[in-house]
């Protein structure tokens, strides 16, 4: 039966072939044929009137007039400036009156977020072109009078004077795994998602910054080879060893302190956070008047969110508003607490009601009103605008796998849908909130970027690829289809399904399931992407993925419900997906794999062990296996802390759980992973061995956690497609 089922499969593909030309390794990973277009380094300027764009490969900066969409002038192009150092753009950014432009480019990856650049500036008035500073820089930033630049070197901040050409360094204690200014350490990069912490106040006189001490925080290492792309020669025969500091659950945290540097006295001056130094300060931020700065501070259990006023001169602190939680406060909270321009008031996202939602607080912390209400949850704030009273946001009202752009008066008079089409909507507002530029898809439509006047009419179509649209009608690739099943709890969740080429409702079909399945996460969302999912569909398999519960936008309990014992629900979840797609008529029960990467391998990893009767393989990429290998921010604020929760960090652990691994395991890492530690697979691995569980391993030199450079991307996913062709048949 197997051999006839076989024969089957490859007719249909061989009808497939002819009937259009399928989806390659190198299209997809090389060429990128199938990549969407989209606007690139969109920016309002300063009078709301016009926005520029970056193109011709970061060669231009190009003004656009909001009102008609078309083109207004070439404001830049660095050809013409003739500097051999400026061959390309990546990020640029206007001083308040627009008379000058920071240029970044040469960008140099440290870590996820964190990255060295030369930078330039250009004046549009004198049509001269400077190199900010010798050496390179981090974080290059305008002071609001758009007189001095901000940027932070090897560890310390330091202030460059555009009109004298002079630099000042205003920190000097700032060294590699010992102390960093106005820069985040390695965690509250990764898992605060921000990278610069400084910002200046909004009379340009002053500079904020974070002080992160990270002595006592365990230094982790890894070792570095010679490797070919690229090559470290110094490793050549003697392996080199990389070595930075990296919080692992329950262990020491960085010191953080706040300072505010004054300009005129060339002085810092340390504000009060209080005696308590086991905390979290993720966030500083000026208020509109520059008054006061605000400080957000965080506990270590990460479910107390304090604001703090500081007085800049002194240093002393007050305390205006505590948002507590019996789990968590999810990082998302922290860019969404804004200060409004009447420096009387301020709205942030809390979950008082069990949803997300946005909520109007006085200076004094006194909450005037919930702005958003229902049983859904609101994603991002975008901003208030003061002429209008209206505040807009980004919101899940109509499915948890949908996004819209709503509009709310600050009297809740007025409720505006600013997206029309149902799918996934996002927005960018002018200056001034008098137009807007949508960015749409969902699963059959590519992006489509348009340009909107503030009550929703359309100017025009920005970019529609079109050309991508008609590339997938013409070589029929198979997409997505929702669907949704109940978990033995009775809990609808919902999933997506490609259905091979040639689908045929009476033929049995091998499943991969893929998923992500990490905290607040999203993986089903009706949104366009073609990639190696469509590929596998293309070669015969049935590609499926489920958003179990922990996941995203169904509000607080659905999100939650995993706290302390990461790993258990979501895994049941897949292991009843599984079980789930068996029974259908299509599905070959006895040939289902389920892959991830990262949190995704960590579940593919407990699926076949908790599951071992249901998945004949898996992939497992760059797993978390034992979250006490992770990191103190986002284990904790998930589990707590190692030694009150022992049982929920080990018992949900494929470590612990290798012996139940009966399927076939495909293991992938990178050595140099700073983010998940090639420790976990390794420990995984022994674990394996030690129960007798036969299992394929595959390391990576010198590649991180995205495990990409040279040829890597090509190897990775051709071995995947061999790995799924020899176990899925």
């Amino acid at each position: 039966m197997r051999r006839i089922i076989s024969v089957l499969f490859l007719i249909s593909a061989c009808y497939a072939t002819l009937e259009a030309q399928q989806i390659t390794l190198d299209e997809l990973f090389v060429k990128r044929t199938f990549q969407q277009s989209t606007v690139v380094g969109l920016a309002s300027t300063n009078d709301g009137l016009n926005y520029t764009t970056l193109e011709n490969n970061g060669q231009q900066i190009v003004k656009y007039s909001y009102k008609t969409g078309e083109k207004v002038s070439l404001l830049l192009d660095i050809q013409a400036l003739k500097n051999d150092s400026l061959k390309s753009i990546r990020e640029y950014s206007f001083s308040a009156d627009e008379s000058k432009v920071l240029l970044m480019t040469d960008r140099q990856q440290i870590y996820r977020r964190s990255f060295t650049a030369v930078y330039f500036v250009y004046n549009f008035v004198t049509k001269e072109l400077s190199r900010l500073s010798t050496d390179r820089q981090q974080l290059a930033t305008f002071s609001p009078d758009g007189e001095r630049i901000a940027f932070v070197r090897k560890n310390n901040l330091f202030i460059k004077s555009l009109r004298f050409g002079t630099e000042r360094q205003i920190s000097t204690d700032g060294e590699f795994n010992k102390i960093i200014n106005g820069s985040p350490d390695w965690v509250y990069e990764e898992e605060f998602e921000f990278n610069r912490a400084f910002e200046w106040s909004p009379d340009s006189k002053q500079v904020a910054y974070i002080k992160f001490n990270e002595e006592a925080v365990p230094t982790y290492g890894f070792p570095m080879y010679k490797g070919l792309n690229p090559i470290h020669p110094e490793n050549s025969v003697y392996p080199g060893e990389y070595r930075f500091k990296y919080p692992k659950a329950g262990e020491k945290n960085s010191i953080v302190s706040v300072w505010v540097y004054d300009i005129k006295a060339g002085q810092n001056i340390k504000m009060d956070s209080g005696t308590e130094t086991d905390i979290y300060i993720p966030r500083i931020r000026w208020n509109y008047s520059g008054k006061n700065l605000g400080i957000l501070k965080m506990n270590r259990l990460q479910n107390k969110l304090e604001l703090l006023f500081a007085n800049s001169y002194t240093g002393d602190t007050r305390l205006i508003f505590t948002e507590k939680n019996k789990r968590y406060i999810e990082t998302d909270f922290l860019d969404n607490l804004q200060f409004l321009p009447d420096d009387k008031t301020f709205v942030t996202l809390s979950e008082q009601d069990g949803y997300k939602h946005l909520y109007l607080y006085d200076a004094g912390g006194v909450k005037i009103r919930q702005l958003t209400t229902g049983k859904f949850d609101v994603l991002q704030y975008y901003g208030f605008d003061p002429v209008s009273k209206m505040f807009y946001y980004q919101a899940a009202a109509v499915s948890p796998m949908q996004r819209e752009v709503y509009g709310v008066s600050i009297d809740l008079k007025k409720k505006i849908l600013l997206s029309t089409q149902k799918g996934t909507n996002d927005a960018d507002f002018s200056t001034g909130f008098k137009y807007y530029i949508n960015q749409y898809s969902n699963l059959k439509t590519p992006l489509l970027v348009t340009l909107h006047e503030i009550s929703g009419k359309q100017i025009r179509v920005l970019e529609d690829n079109k050309e991508l649209n008609s590339l997938v009608a013409e070589r029929k690739v198979p997409q997505k289809e929702f669907f949704t099943f109940k978990n033995s709890e009775g809990l609808e969740l919902n999933g997506w399904m490609i259905k091979p080429l040639n689908f045929n409702q009476s033929t049995k079909y091998p499943v991969l399931m893929t998923q992500y399945s990490g905290p607040n996460s999203q993986e089903v969302l009706d949104n366009f992407k073609i990639g190696w999912d469509n590929y596998l569909a293309e070669n015969g398999y049935l590609v499926v993925c489920v958003d179990p519960r922990g996941t995203g936008a169904r509000g607080e309990d659905f999100r939650k419900c995993t706290y302390g014992q990461l790993g258990k629900y979501e895994s049941d979840d897949q292991v009843q997906a599984a079980k789930y797609l068996a029974s259908l008529p299509y599905v070959d029960g006895k040939n289902i794999a389920i892959w991830g990467w990262s949190y995704g391998g960590f579940m593919s990893a407990m699926c076949l062990a908790k599951g071992g009767e249901v998945f004949k393989a898996g992939i497992s990429v760059a797993p978390v296996t034992n979250q006490r290998y992770y990191d103190t921010v986002y284990s904790e604020r998930y589990m707590g802390l190692p030694s009150q929760n022992p049982e929920g960090y080990d018992e949900n652990s494929p470590i612990t759980l290798a012996k139940g691994i009966k399927g076939k395991l495909l293991l992938v890492h990178g050595t140099a992973d700073d983010n998940v530690h090639f420790q976990n697979s390794l420990e995984f691995a022994e674990a394996m061995v030690q129960a007798g569980v036969q299992f394929q391993m595959m390391s990576y030199v010198n590649r991180n956690h995205n495990l990409r450079g040279g040829n890597t991307t090509m190897h990775l996913y051709t071995m995947f497609d061999n790995f799924l062709k020899d176990n899925l048949k």
